[in-house]
């Protein structure tokens, strides 16, 4: 069965830092392009980084450049978003997924993880 499995959301005070980790199971992450998105209520989900092993990229909005870091760790199959000074505008749902470069950035992949709540508030 494949899967998807995001952890480390929660609340956090502005100006914290949060690690999110997206773990594969049932298949290798690196033969896809591997996207974080999240969606804030009563918005529209944006793609948020976008990652490829296969095309040597990482691509993030020019609004999240410096925030916003994506890392792997020594597991197999994980990877993780690194959120730093974060503001209440970075509330949301975040989700991991797979899938095409040219579809991530656009907000859309093919296989999503179930999301984790991001809280930014003091």
């Amino acid at each position: 069965q494949y899967q998807l499995v995001e952890s480390g959301g929660g609340l956090v005070q502005p100006g914290g830092s949060l690690r999110l980790s997206c773990a594969s199971i049932g298949f290798p992450l690196d033969d896809y392009t591997i996207g974080w998105f999240r969606q804030a209520p009563g918005k529209e989900r944006e793609a948020v980084s976008c990652t490829s092993r296969l095309y040597g990229r990482t691509w993030f909005p020019d609004s999240l450049k410096g925030r916003f870091t994506i890392s792997r760790g020594d597991e197999v199959n994980t990877i993780y978003l690194q959120m730093n000074s974060l503001i209440p505008e970075d509330t949301a749902v975040y989700y991991c997924a797979v899938g095409r470069w040219g579809n991530c950035v656009q907000g859309q992949a093919d296989f999503w993880g179930q999301g984790t709540q991001v809280t930014v508030s003091s």
